[in-house]
């Protein structure tokens, strides 16, 4: 690298981890917010994270970056890069084009409201008072609109929200591949449906000591590989991962008194995000590199970690004799099979986190539904639930007493992360694609479940998806590990597979 390349190259890499400093001050900040920071400093800290996080955004948008860029696109100049440093070029590029478009107020105001909703989120959804919580959403809502028209809508208006979780994603293409799996899956829950054997689970309407529920959780994030040198776990309303920086990734989560599982699976997931985040090559640290690449990989992590590994009949064979001893009146008439069956039951459910792995995907696929209503068809943010209920009777057979159940269940829209969703479904399909490259490569994968052996497992994910962090495209980590393009088949091949044998269909 010539010299003058090298000294841009120093000054920009320094300007990006100012950028990083600011956007790992904000994280602390909104990671205090939902684990139980006073209520009345909500609003001022609220504030105090708008305000930092327009000084990060004035810096992304800075004369100073937009130099950078300019030099160091100069293909003379992208030809004495690597590889790497020439797809943080891209992506920088990419942020900054994005951003410089919206006025620095503007963001500002959504950067404070977002913060202050998610807070008020909380208090609104225990009560149920949508109605309260209203005029939040409406302005959230109008807002995104907003910056879309300074953005400059793709396809459609949804198109430009789906880019920015998962890039080239679109309307067209989801439509395509929800469709396919739709029609798998649903001969599945029929025959679900009518099988004369189904699993019951009356063990888990019992009453689990929450300190009892904290340290098996903690035990099981250890065995899978979680440093908590490098980490901790809180309890919050809606479970999250937030990385602070690559020393520093924390997950929470949400204990359920008379359901053990919820904190369980809440973990794995939660573990699982973690896994990624703590395992990016540190080479990348500092920079927008140094992070998943996008949220359907993330997702395809969480739910790996959570589903194909935590719902396994292998990880109950090794760990159901230690949840036993921390519960040994709740279970102590309970088989392994017996638990094994009851927690993969399929039954129609309102709360997406709690559903079983074969109905998740039509809790996305509602919420997707109703995300293009909003941006495409100009849904008004005040028929809302009425179009979520009616939606669960349609798709689930199940109308939410209330919106608490309903509508204000999850924490997403009150963050202004519309586009999210969809993420969560695709993570179930690149899940299910990696793990069949996976089972293909360590042959052994389900002995090492049985074992509690995760170390070949998180090995193989480091090497194939992990380390890259960002550097890499979805679509070119799916076709690098996977040798093909996404395809759902993998996913309705092992749910038909999986629930096909535990309802003995």
């Amino acid at each position: 690298m010539k010299q003058e390349t090298a000294e841009k190259w120093k000054s920009f890499l320094e300007l990006l981890r100012k950028i990083a400093s600011y956007h790992e001050a904000v994280s602390l900040m909104h990671w205090d917010l939902r684990t139980g920071a006073p209520r009345k400093g909500a609003e001022a800290r609220s504030e105090t994270i708008g305000l930092l996080s327009t000084e990060a955004f004035k810096l992304q948008t800075s004369t100073a970056m937009g130099e950078f860029l300019s030099y160091l696109n100069h293909q003379t100049v992208l030809g004495e890069l690597d590889e790497t440093g020439r797809r943080l070029v891209q992506l920088v590029q990419e942020e900054y084009d994005r951003s410089v478009k919206i006025p620095p107020a503007k963001f500002q105001e959504y950067a404070e409201l977002t913060a202050h909703a998610e807070t008020l989120w909380e208090d609104y959804k225990e009560s149920g008072d949508f109605a309260g919580f209203e005029p939040y959403l409406t302005r959230i809502v109008a807002l995104t609109q907003e910056f879309i028209d300074y953005w400059g809508p793709k396809e459609t208006r949804y198109d430009t929200l789906l880019d920015m979780y998962e890039p080239d994603l679109t309307v067209e293409k989801l439509d395509q591949v929800f469709g396919k799996l739709r029609d798998r899956l649903v001969p599945v829950v029929d025959a679900i449906t009518s099988a004369p054997h189904k699993p019951q689970a009356p063990f888990l309407n019992q009453l689990y000591d929450k300190e009892q529920q904290k340290k098996i959780g903690i035990f099981l994030l250890e065995q899978i590989g979680y440093d908590f040198e490098a980490g901790r776990v809180d309890e919050t309303v809606h479970p999250f991962e937030i990385t602070l920086n690559q020393g520093d990734v924390r997950i929470t989560t949400h204990y359920v008194q008379d359901d053990v599982t919820n904190s369980i699976f809440s973990n794995l997931h939660e573990g699982g995000h973690a896994l990624y985040e703590q395992n990016v090559s540190k080479e990348l640290a500092g920079t927008p590199l140094s992070q998943g690449t996008s949220m359907g990989i993330h997702e395809s992590q969480s739910r790996f970690w959570e589903n194909f590994v935590g719902r396994s009949r292998d990880f109950w064979e090794r760990y159901y004799g230690d949840l036993q001893q921390h519960f040994p009146e709740q279970l102590k008439d309970v088989t392994v099979d017996e638990f094994y069956r009851g927690i993969n039951r399929v039954e129609n459910s309102l709360i997406r986190i709690d559903a079983d792995e074969l109905t998740y995907n039509l809790h996305i696929i509602i919420r997707y539904e109703i995300e293009k209503m909003i941006f495409n068809e100009g849904l008004p943010v005040s028929e809302l639930p009425k179009v979520w209920n009616e939606k669960y009777k349609a798709y689930l057979g199940l109308t939410p007493p209330n919106d608490s159940l309903g509508v204000l269940q999850d924490v997403h829209w009150s963050g202004g992360s519309f586009g999210y969703f969809p993420s969560y479904a695709l993570g179930n399909m690149y899940a299910a694609q990696i793990a069949n490259t996976l089972k293909n490569e360590l042959p052994q994968f389900e002995g090492f479940i049985a074992e509690g052996n995760f170390a070949p497992i998180k090995e193989w994910l480091t090497e194939k998806i992990y380390k890259y962090g960002k550097s890499l495209k979805p679509a070119e980590i799916i076709m690098n590990v996977t040798g093909e393009e996404l395809n759902p088949d993998y996913l309705a091949d092992y749910l038909e597979q999986k629930y096909k044998g535990i309802y003995g269909l």
